[in-house]
C-alpha cells in the first residue's frame, strides 16, 4: 500500500514545487510557463468588522483526524460534516461530524486498503442523510474510490477505480448530483492517462463521460470537480493543456462531446486552475486560477486571479491577486457565491502574515480581505473552498495551524467560522 506523507504541504499551493514548464505527472513535479494576454486589476479593500472563530482544532490523537483538505457540508440543523486527509486510527484519513456545540464525532476512519484512503474532497449529503465522497487512494487497485456512508457510519465502496486506460485514476474532487446520478473527475487515468469526467449511479454503476486528450486542443489533469447546468452539461477546469499548456475551462455535454471554452495564457490572464466552477442564474461561470495575473508577483508566474466566463466564452478577470502583505496569493480552491452575486474564497498564502486569507469579491470585482490567518491557533494554509449557510456565515478549514503539538510543529488544521 502506497503511503502518502501526512504533513506535506498540499499540492495546490506547494509553490516550491513549481518551475517553468507545466504539470508533468503525479510525482508532485508541477511546472508552469506564462505568456501575456489581458487582465482587470481591482483594488483591495480592508476588511469590515468580521467575527472569526475556531470551531474545532484537530489533534491527530486517539483516532482524531488531521489535515482537513476539503470543503465542508452544513446540514439544516447546523451540523458540519467533512473529511481529513490524514489522521484516524490508521493514518489514512477520516469522515467527521461536528455538532453545533463543537463536539466532534469521527464517523469513519479509512484503512488505506479496499475501503479507500486519503480523502482529498468534500462530501455530498442526500435527503436521507447518506454521505457520498471520494478517496484519492485505496480501493481494489489503489487508484481511489467512490464511497457512501450511511447515518450509522457504515461504509459502502460504490466503485474502485481500475485505471489501465479504461477507467479513471485518483479522484481528488468531490461529487455533484444530477438526474439521480453523481458526477465527478479523476485527475489521472482514462484513455490517454490525463484524466476523466465520470458518471456514477448511487448503486455504483460507472460510466466514463469524457477521457481528456493530450495536445493544445484539449485539457489534461482535471484537478477540480464539475458543475452541471439544468440540461446536464458539465463545466470544469483542467490544470494543464490547452493552447498555452496552462489549463482550460471546458464544457462536456451528456453525450461526452467537449467544448473548450477558454485556454488560459498566463499573466495577465490566469493560469493553472486547480478548482472547480460556480454558475449563476444566467449561465455565467466563475472560478479561480492558482497562477497568472500580476507578473510581478511570485517570480513572474503570478499569484492567481478570479475570473468570469460568460455564455459566449468571453472571459473577464474580476480580480488579480497581488500577494503578501496586503492581499492573498494562490487561490487554488473553489469559490462560493451568495444570492447577491458576491464571491467568497480562500488563498493558500499571502495576507498580513503570509499564511493565507479569506476574501470576498463583489459583483463589480472589488475585493475585500475578510481574514488574514496568523498561522498559530487560528489556522494556516486554507486549502478548501468555503461553505455558505443561509445566514451568510462562512465555514472552512485550514490544512495546517491549530495545535502545534500535532504534526511537525505546524499543527494539523482547524475548522473555522467567519460571521459577517
Amino acid at each position: 500500500m502506497k503511503s502518502e506523507s501526512h504533513s506535506a504541504a498540499p499540492r495546490r499551493v506547494a509553490v516550491s514545487s513549481l518551475s517553468t514548464k507545466g504539470i508533468a505527472n503525479r510525482s508532485r513535479t508541477y511546472a508552469l510557463v506564462f505568456a501575456a494576454t489581458f487582465a482587470a486589476v481591482a483594488a483591495v479593500h480592508p476588511a469590515a468588522s468580521q467575527t472569526y472563530s475556531v470551531l474545532y482544532t484537530f489533534t491527530g490523537a486517539a483516532g482524531d483526524g488531521a489535515y482537513p483538505y476539503a470543503t465542508l457540508v452544513v446540514d439544516h440543523a447546523g451540523n458540519i460534516y467533512g473529511t481529513t486527509y490524514g489522521g484516524g486510527t490508521y493514518g489514512y484519513g477520516t469522515v467527521f461530524k461536528l455538532d453545533t456545540s463543537g463536539n466532534e464525532t469521527v464517523l469513519y476512519t479509512f484503512t488505506g486498503a479496499g475501503d479507500g484512503g486519503k480523502p482529498e474532497a468534500g462530501l455530498w449529503m442526500d435527503s436521507a442523510g447518506d454521505l457520498y465522497g471520494t478517496t484519492e487512494y485505496g480501493g481494489l487497485f489503489n487508484f481511489g474510490t467512490v464511497f457512501k456512508l450511511d447515518p450509522t457510519g457504515a461504509e459502502t465502496v460504490l466503485h474502485s477505480f481500475a485505471g489501465g486506460g479504461t477507467d479513471g485514476e485518483y479522484p481528488v474532487a468531490g461529487l455533484v448530483p444530477h438526474g439521480g446520478n453523481l458526477y465527478g473527475t479523476t485527475y489521472f487515468g482514462g484513455a490517454r492517462y490525463v484524466g476523466t469526467v465520470f458518471e456514477m449511479s448511487k448503486a455504483g454503476k460507472e460510466k466514463i463521460v469524457r477521457s481528456f486528450r493530450q495536445g493544445p486542443g484539449d485539457g489534461q489533469y482535471p484537478y477540480g470537480g464539475v458543475t452541471l447546468d439544468a440540461a446536464g452539461n458539465a463545466y470544469g477546469t483542467t490544470f494543464d493543456g490547452g493552447a498555452f499548456d496552462l489549463g482550460i475551462v471546458f464544457k462536456v455535454d451528456a453525450t461526452g462531446k467537449e467544448t473548450l471554452l477558454h485556454s488560459f495564457s498566463g499573466p495577465p490572464d490566469g493560469g493553472a486552475p486547480f478548482s472547480g466552477l460556480v454558475q449563476d442564474e444566467t449561465g455565467n461561470i466563475y472560478g479561480a486560477t492558482d497562477r497568472g495575473g500580476d507578473a510581478s508577483c511570485y517570480s513572474s508566474l503570478g499569484c492567481g486571479v478570479v475570473f468570469k466566463l460568460d455564455s459566449t466564452g468571453t472571459e473577464t478577470v474580476l480580480h488579480t491577486f497581488t500577494g503578501f502583505p496586503n492581499d492573498g496569493e494562490f487561490p487554488g480552491t473553489g469559490l462560493a457565491r451568495d444570492s447577491s452575486g458576491n464571491l467568497y474564497g480562500t488563498t493558500g498564502e499571502g495576507g498580513s502574515s503570509n499564511n493565507g486569507t479569506v476574501f470576498e469579491i463583489s459583483s463589480s470585482g472589488t475585493e475585500t480581505v475578510l481574514h488574514s490567518f496568523a498561522g498559530g491557533t487560528d489556522g494556516k494554509l486554507p486549502s478548501a473552498a468555503l461553505a455558505l449557510d443561509k445566514a451568510g456565515n462562512l465555514y472552512g478549514t485550514t490544512y495546517w495551524g491549530g495545535d502545534t503539538l500535532c504534526g511537525d510543529f505546524t499543527g494539523c488544521g482547524v475548522i473555522f467560522k467567519l460571521t459577517p
